[in-house]
């Protein structure tokens, strides 16, 4: 069975994505909280999958490398974010870095670790979970959004360099997501919004597709905003 690598699975997105891929791939679930990542293995086995859980720090590199590097992994998914949305004088330093090295940076470390298998063995998925906000602006997005820009930039320019390798590298932008991201005050309610789990069903099309098709972006939108599903 091909192996799934799935940033940021303990919670949301992730979490839903990493279940979805339990059907056809056995499972590298990473994420901070390894208390949590347990919880997601024991359900995947519970219904006949497999699922490791690697507890690390996806903005570390070296431990990154060490964790990561050599596995022979058939899909990437780079889901790790973090969002702190406020105006521009109001973010911290810390705020900022935090952003940066999560949402951006982490791209670099785990991309790094895994894609050079992919490439040796001429096979091989990256899917990066993005945001629409990689195409638009927003009060108190100064960061966020800026991230989420580069997040495309990274993605086309990493596509161009290894599609001919065998090796597809794609983005999947999400619209408002019911999740924990930001609080139910800040989204308006969750009824109208999409659920990790439809995010999860993209990816999953995108991983599935045809060896000579590459689907390199995909954006997903509620149908129709601020009324209930």
């Amino acid at each position: 069975m091909p192996t799934a690598i799935v940033t940021g699975a303990s919670r949301g997105i992730g979490r839903a994505i990493a279940r979805r891929l339990a059907d056809t791939h056995e499972i590298v679930a990473v994420a901070r909280d390894g208390e949590a990542l347990r919880l997601l293995a024991e359900e995947i086995a519970s219904t006949g999958g497999a699922c490791r859980p690697v507890a690390l720090d996806v903005t570390d590199g070296d431990a990154v490398a060490r964790a990561l590097g050599g596995l022979e992994a058939d899909v990437l998914v780079n889901n790790a974010g973090v969002g702190v949305l406020k105006p521009f004088l109001e973010l911290s330093p810390e705020e900022w870095r935090r952003m940066v090295d999560v949402n951006f940076t982490a791209l670099f470390h785990v991309t790094r670790a895994v894609l050079p298998g992919m490439v040796a063995r001429e096979l091989g998925d990256v899917v990066i979970v993005g945001s629409i906000a990689g195409r638009s602006a927003f009060v108190g997005g100064t960061c966020y959004a800026a991230t989420k820009h580069a997040v495309l930039g990274f993605a086309e320019s990493l596509m161009l360099e290894v599609r001919d390798a065998g090796v597809r590298v794609s983005v999947v932008s999400p619209g408002s997501v019911a999740t924990d991201f930001s609080p139910p005050k800040d989204r308006g309610g969750v009824d109208w919004q999409l659920r990790p789990e439809d995010v999860a069903e993209s990816v999953a099309h995108v991983v599935a597709a045809p060896r000579g098709v590459l689907v390199h972006r995909v954006e997903v939108r509620a149908l129709s905003p601020k009324r209930p599903r």
